[in-house]
């Protein structure tokens, strides 16, 4: 008896070492990230809030780059412990619920397979953070059911506090179980001081960033405009629900056997309302036309089920179709691969992805803007950056010593400015200006330079502002989303450069005073 437990530890810590030896494989394939440049000149801007995100994403950035670096590799490694992480959570709930080794097997190789856990876990965004945290919430909510130990109120408050100092999306199963739980005899764990004494830490917790947000007029309010009108207004309730399939197709047996379990198996009532979690945030969703992967944290609760539920329905003769449905899982994995890791070169990804087309599977291939590409998304933000940051670099270093110190670099988006700060981070060029993302909050309030570096496809507005506007450069890359970007020196400003600039500013960052009306 005493040898099974650390059986199943073993099994746990295999798949978990799996999972992080993957990612270190791959992960200096392709560049960083444009969303990883503009958290990273977040962590250099230490702040109670930012324009998209709430603080920990980039807390963690700079803690790890002092000890660790801001290599490729280990920034890709957050992530990939990320991942690796969530293998173990996996693997205690399992045990929680009563697994053994093929439950184990089951409910971990799920989360290894699964394209979308593979994607978010390469990336450094505040995705795979945000799953990590909805894991560790169902563990905590697993526990409360299971022991009725209403103690755990307070871990699950803390956890989504934390969680939501990582990414507010935090309130949907927060919602979603409180709902679920008031479907069940056991809302009686509701009346309970723990529960008070947990939501009193957790507003402790998030208070920071809600003041932050709250003298900064409430950007999140701000930013979730923008996303609505520019992203969300392309999401279709077709294309979101055949997502959920293909974020976790070679795991989506080993899913259904755990939601199917818990909602309608008698020995999973203590967890019923876990089961109801899944609808309503399907219906919450789907109602505030959001993304496909906002629902990504919820499946590992369910993976876990799902272990727990095909051992148990497959014992006796039938326990040969555990080993076959490993065997279908890794089958199905593998001809995805490419689209969940970037394991081939951009040359091979694009005939891979005319193979996707063909097979009616370019959905796959559908950006935000709701058009197909040749690329899937990420991948082409994954490239183009240090071609962008060498052709400005190199403009810089053209011009003489004393023109140097009155140079400025300006850049249209994040992506760009965040790039150009990375790359050029040991060099002597200043900062890039960008009033996108959070790059707005630390621009200066005013310029004195006569030379600009200006990075932007449209030179409509600086025409008006310089007498000189030379094409430096442009990004020749045909696989970056940024392809074809320009980059120009702007030299002899007209008279009013400066106060064209001072009055932007403030006009931009008057949308974040307290106050003001979007």
């Amino acid at each position: 008896m005493s040898e099974s437990p650390n059986r199943e530890w073993f099994i746990i810590g295999t798949f978990a070492l799996g999972t992080l030896l993957l990612h270190m494989l791959v992960s200096t394939n392709y560049e960083l990230h444009r969303d990883a440049y503009l958290y990273l000149a977040d962590a250099a801007h230490p702040s109670w809030g930012y324009l998209s995100i709430p603080p920990l994403t980039p807390f963690v950035a700079h803690y790890w780059t002092l000890l660790f670096g801001h290599s490729v590799f280990a920034v890709r490694l957050i992530p990939a412990f990320i991942g690796a992480l969530s293998i173990v959570i996996i693997g205690q709930i399992v045990r929680e619920l009563g697994g053994r080794s093929w439950a184990t097997v089951l409910a971990c190789l799920a989360y290894l397979v699964s394209p979308a856990f593979l994607r978010s876990n390469s990336l450094f965004q505040p995705v795979s953070f945000d799953s990590f945290f909805w894991l560790l919430g169902t563990w905590a909510m697993v526990r409360l059911l299971r022991t009725e130990d209403q103690r755990w109120w307070l871990a699950l408050c803390i956890i989504f506090g934390f969680g939501f100092l990582n990414k507010y999306s935090i309130i949907f199963p927060a919602i979603s179980f409180v709902i679920g739980l008031s479907l069940t005899k056991q809302r009686s764990l509701f009346r309970s001081r723990w529960l008070l004494y947990g939501a009193i830490i957790g507003l402790v917790i998030i208070l920071p960033n809600l003041l932050w947000q709250f003298n900064h007029n409430w950007p999140v309010v701000h930013h979730m405009t923008q996303l609505r009108d520019s992203q969300l207004i392309h999401v279709r309730l077709s294309d979101f629900l055949v997502m959920q399939v293909f974020m976790i197709l070679p795991a989506l047996l080993v899913f259904l056997a755990g939601l199917f379990y818990v909602l309608l198996d008698k020995s999973a009532q203590p967890f019923r309302a876990i089961g109801w979690m899944y609808p309503i945030l399907m219906l919450l969703l789907i109602v505030l036309s959001g993304k496909s992967y906002y629902t990504l944290g919820i499946y590992p609760v369910f993976f876990a089920f799902g272990g727990i539920a095909i051992t148990r329905y497959t014992g006796g003769k039938l326990q040969w179709s555990r080993s076959g449905l490993v065997v279908l899982m890794v089958c199905l994995i593998l001809p995805g691969l490419p689209m969940s890791l970037p394991v081939l070169s951009y040359p091979a990804m694009v005939g891979y992805d005319k193979v996707v087309t063909r097979l009616g599977m370019d959905d796959l291939l559908q950006w935000e803007d709701g058009t197909v590409h040749p690329l899937p998304q990420d991948y082409a933000d994954m490239t183009g950056w240090q071609e962008l940051a060498s052709i400005v670099d190199s403009t810089w270093n053209s011009l003489s010593p004393g023109e140097q110190k009155v140079t400025g670099i300006y850049a249209e988006n994040y992506g760009e400015a965040g790039a150009i700060r990375y790359f050029n981070r040991h060099k002597r060029i200043p900062e890039p200006i960008s009033f996108n993302g959070s790059f707005l909050f630390w621009a200066p309030d005013s310029v004195h330079g006569t030379t600009l570096i200006y990075v932007n496809d449209d030179t409509s507005d600086i025409r008006k502002q310089f007498q000189e506007v030379i094409l430096a450069g442009r990004i020749t890359n045909p696989y970056a989303r940024e392809h074809g970007m320009q980059v120009y020196l702007c030299r002899r400003p007209i008279n009013g450069f400066g106060k064209f600039y001072v009055d932007k500013v403030k006009r931009l960052r008057s949308e974040f005073e307290r106050g003001s009306k979007f």
